[in-house]
């Protein structure tokens, strides 16, 4: 490996450990408590060094959004190659959702849960055009319009349902995340039953 190559490896590898601090102490934190410093703190850097990679605490969190949504919509690809059926792909995706929240609590945290006070919705989900967060919600979007289409639900407005089925995974996930020892029933039932109870409100 060549100087260049070696130096550029070792700036994706500090990108990655700034990114991992924020996450770690915005989720613990919040977003409005935690500084540029206090993520320099916790990594035993400068916060010039912080500044060097990213402008902004709001460019931060916006890097950790963005890198939550590619995986996400990774994952759903992935699924949409192995399932042709629209409800089948649409069940898959929604427990790959879950159980990435649940594997991965502090990008979970960060990306929807926490307060970005002053913030539009827009801004704070980062949702605007061509951002990962829209094409990962568009994923999901276009299972719901397929699903129509092909007759395996009934006639239902696409954008409401598509937000509907969203907002129970985003619950159950939280709750997960958030009250670990409640005591739950055992997971995977739980998850295919939230799963199964809500797409059955939209079957013909």
């Amino acid at each position: 490996m060549g100087v260049k190559e070696r130096r550029a490896r070792q700036k994706e590898e500090l990108r990655q450990e700034i990114l991992e601090a924020a996450r770690e102490l915005f989720a613990k934190e919040g977003y409005q408590a935690v500084s540029m410093r206090r993520i320099a703190e916790k990594i035993d850097y400068t916060p010039t060094t912080i500044y060097l990679y990213f402008p902004s605490k709001d460019a931060l969190l916006h890097s950790i959004c963005e890198e939550t949504f590619s995986r996400l919509v990774e994952e759903f690809q992935r699924i949409a190659s192995r399932f042709p059926d629209p409800l089948e792909r649409l069940r898959a995706s929604g427990r790959a959702y879950i159980e990435f929240g649940l594997k991965h609590p502090n990008h979970y945290r960060a990306t929807f849960m926490v307060g970005h006070v002053g913030k539009t919705a827009e801004e704070s989900m980062r949702y605007h055009e061509g951002s990962m967060g829209q094409k990962c919600f568009m994923q999901l979007r276009a299972n719901v319009e397929e699903c129509v289409r092909t007759g395996r639900f009934r006639q239902v407005d696409v954008e409401a349902a598509s937000q509907a089925l969203w907002a129970t995974m985003h619950g159950i996930t939280s709750l997960l995340i958030v009250f670990p020892h409640f005591p739950w029933a055992e997971r995977n039932r739980l998850i295919t039953q939230i799963i199964d109870m809500t797409a059955q409100g939209l079957w013909r």
